[in-house]
């Protein structure tokens, strides 16, 4: 695809990745069968070549406003099309480039930019979040149906297992990040990754200082903002890198996108571009950790049906497919087929919120794939997705890490 950058952007960092990306595009439209907005529209400007589109156009200087906005914002960054394009190209680190511009281009209403600024803060800070979330659980009865569908029931948190701080010498140990909602709405995933790791002979170890790994904000077109947090999670995780840790283990897929990411979108930060490609070397998803590990132990005493729903960050953002599914048929359970695995169910970090008319039937699709061929329980990798699917499913929602935590 020809270019001809704008002068604003021509000679900035972000022209020069745009313009590489958009020069490798040749407009096959590949992308658009396996697009889940584009077979739900049937809008070209839906689909990832006509956003594309769009994106060159307003890089190139022509005029850029509402309506660009309107289908940059109806992306859901899934990625579904880099895993489908013959000729690689990064969608979503253009995607995330057109965003910041059009941001800045074309400024949104105040009363968006108030409800954006107002999920990043909220979301991203669990002293917030917790109390505002246990706070909507005691008056969920009241609440609109709509923000009711995002509050899931009440439960009970787990005992601390994780060590702050601290590991023993002489274990095998790793960093797990904690995450900004999931402390909130699943507790026990981390809790029983912790106990099934043990059992291994590997120590988890959560930094107090590391919090959001910055997706949310990367996604909402506020790079800086979002460079600021994984400067914060690099800083905290340092000194266990230094003293040996063996990986940054996450268990939430969407995490593991963003920082097994954080070397390439740090690299001209001359002070962290080293220690930041460190980082995402030794990132992990927790099923790449299992997947080389003696599981005899965690065989299942009660062998369950399920139906796994593989996030869009797990399949398409770390390109991880069929390892879970693996992981769970090696400790007995059966796994049943899935149609349409590849689509997103909707939930796509803030989207279902900004979004709740796509992210609904999204979902509604994704669960009739899911629930075909009755399954005793639904499993996921990504807390978002979990409780997206959870609101409206008929059969239990779960992360997979439970199963293998008898």
């Amino acid at each position: 695809m020809q270019t001809r950058l704008a002068d604003f952007i021509r000679d900035s960092a972000q022209g020069a990745e745009a313009e590489a990306i958009l020069r490798s595009c040749v407009h096959c439209g590949f992308c658009n069968a396996t697009c889940p907005t584009y077979q739900l529209l049937g809008d070209e400007l839906d689909g990832p070549r006509g956003r594309i589109y769009l994106i060159k156009q307003m890089l190139e200087g022509q005029p850029v406003g509402a309506i660009t906005r309107l289908h940059l914002d109806r992306c859901l960054t899934c990625r579904n099309c880099e895993t489908t394009c013959p000729s690689g190209v990064q969608y979503g680190r253009l995607i995330d480039i057109g965003r910041d511009v059009v941001e800045r281009l074309s400024p949104r209403p105040a009363s968006e930019r108030l409800l954006r600024a107002g999920l990043r803060k909220a979301l991203q800070t669990p002293a917030l979040f917790g109390p505002l979330f246990k706070l909507g659980q005691r008056l969920r009865r009241v609440l609109p149906v709509a923000l009711r569908a995002h509050l899931p029931p009440a439960r009970k948190s787990p005992a601390p297992l994780l060590q702050r701080g601290a590991h023993q010498s002489g274990h095998r140990h790793m960093l797990v990040l904690a995450g900004c909602v999931q402390p909130s709405l699943a507790p026990e995933t981390n809790a029983a990754a912790t106990r099934v790791l043990a059992r291994l002979g590997i120590e988890l170890i959560e930094a107090p200082e590391a919090g959001c790994c910055g997706a949310l904000d990367q996604h909402l077109a506020a790079p800086q903002a979002a460079q600021q947090a994984m400067r914060r999670n690099i800083d905290a995780w340092w000194p266990y890198i230094e003293n040996g840790c063996e990986a940054i283990v996450m268990t939430a897929s969407g995490c593991g996108s963003t920082v097994k990411e954080y070397g390439h979108l740090l690299r001209d930060d001359a002070a962290y571009a080293e220690k930041a490609a460190r980082v995402s070397a030794l990132t992990r998803d927790l099923a790449e950790v299992l997947r080389d590990e003696d599981l005899s132990a965690l065989r299942a005493a009660t062998p369950r049906r399920i139906a796994f729903h593989a996030p869009c960050s797990l399949q398409h953002g770390q390109q991880l497919r069929d390892v879970i599914e693996a992981i769970l048929t090696r400790a007995g359970h059966e796994l049943l087929p899935v149609q349409e695995a590849h689509l997103c169910c909707g939930s796509a970090g803030t989207y279902s919120l900004l979004q709740p008319e796509i992210a609904s039937q999204l979902r509604a699709r994704k669960l009739s794939n899911l629930q075909a061929h009755g399954p005793e329980l639904i499993a996921s990798a990504n807390v978002g997705c979990q409780t997206h699917l959870a609101a409206a499913s008929d059969v239990p929602v779960v992360h997979w890490i439970s199963l293998l935590d008898r």
